[in-house]
């Protein structure tokens, strides 16, 4: 199944029935006064978060939701039947805001969570309703009101507690895999992720936390080159950004201190709110750097990039053995019991609501 996580879909609640004017007439009773019934209410749209749901891709073939109208009243003071109410499912964690205004309309981010999306139409009124000492026979009705209507944009927003940040290779899918049973691709060229992962963690029976992966960013990526923020909004609710850096890349003419500023410049431009989360380093593949030069690289590397340890520490992992990773994995664990968690946010961000995500991206598509 591909991962969709965003869509535009088209919502319409019922219009209401009308209601009726209409006059008793049975055998001996001529003149029986009115019996209109008032028309049915139309039906609502509704949505609802579904743990058991993983992504919109059910929303991107179809985009119009119309709920059922209410039926028309009838004679013998007869009530038209209600509109039957249609419920939508997403993941959990998908945010709903309007396609215009960009207003948000609903953060599903619990699982049973239900949101009002547009209500429907109210019945009209039969003429029954109108009777009076001075109007016995009144031939007033009204008509259903219509029902709401809106375009509203869909994204979905994973729920984790910790983000992987880092160029393509620098070894984000191989952390994963090593600390968690996640097994997303791993593949020695650029952009084997494509898509996010996600990957629990658990530190010991009680206590356990959720890892995001997602494409990883390049020089540019904040308008729009590569893949990295097609996917940056899943980490807009993690509590923590990890950013590995690899620092033995195979292109001699890379600069690891480059590489590590050209991330952050990215982060910033696409989103300052997220930039300011906690960040720590993660120094991977230490493995290929000879063992009597690894410290003074590693310190003049930090040196370079001026890295305040103090405010976010840095960590020397080998992802693909495994040195290191658990006593991150306890860090991190310990860090998370401390933050508050992640309140969700009342807005959109300009990047999420522009281009940068388009919304029929296929697997082809996606490979540079």
């Amino acid at each position: 199944m591909k991962f969709i996580d965003e869509a535009k879909i088209l919502v319409a609640a019922g219009d209401g029935g009308n209601g009726i004017a209409s006059f008793r007439r049975e055998k001996y009773e001529p003149e029986g006064g009115p019996d209109g019934g008032d028309g049915g209410h139309g039906g609502s749209v509704h949505v609802v978060a579904d743990r058991n749901v993983n992504t919109l891709i059910e929303y991107r073939y179809v985009h119009r939701f119309l709920a059922k109208r209410g039926e028309n009243g009838a004679s013998s003071d007869c009530y038209g039947k209600r509109g039957k109410d249609l419920t939508l499912r997403v993941p959990v964690g998908t945010l709903i805001a309007d396609l215009n205004t960009n207003e948000i309309v609903a953060d599903l981010d619990a699982d049973g969570k239900k949101v009002l999306l547009a209500k429907g139409g109210r019945g009209g009124l039969g003429n029954v309703h109108f009777k009076s000492s001075v109007n016995r026979t009144p031939r007033q009705f009204t008509r259903g009101e219509p029902g709401e209507q809106r375009d509203l944009r869909l994204e979905l927003r994973l729920l984790a507690d910790v983000g992987l940040l880092g160029l393509p290779n620098a070894g984000k899918s191989t952390f994963l895999r090593a600390v968690s049973a996640a097994r997303p691709k791993v593949a020695d060229y650029p952009f084997t992720t494509i898509e996010p992962h996600l990957g629990v963690v658990r530190v010991d029976c009680d206590r356990s936390f959720v890892i995001a992966d997602i494409p990883g960013l390049i020089d540019g990526a904040a308008e729009g080159a590569g893949l990295g923020t097609r996917f940056l909004k899943h980490l807009a609710r993690t509590r923590l950004l990890l950013h590995i850096v690899d620092l033995a890349p195979p292109d001699p003419e890379a600069d690891p201190v480059r590489d590590l500023l050209t991330v952050t410049c990215e982060l910033e431009k696409y989103d300052p709110e997220l930039a300011r989360k906690p960040r720590w380093l993660v120094l991977n593949k230490l493995d290929l750097i000879p063992e009597e030069e690894r410290e003074a690289r590693i310190a003049n590397f930090l040196q370079a990039c001026g890295a305040d340890t103090q405010a976010n520490p840095s960590f020397r992992i080998c992802a693909i053995s495994g040195d290191g990773c658990r006593e991150l994995v306890q860090k991190l664990q310990d860090a998370l019991d401390r933050l508050p968690r992640t309140q969700s946010s009342a807005t959109v961000t300009a990047a999420a609501a522009d281009a940068h995500f388009p919304e029929n991206m296929s697997e082809d598509e996606a490979r540079p």
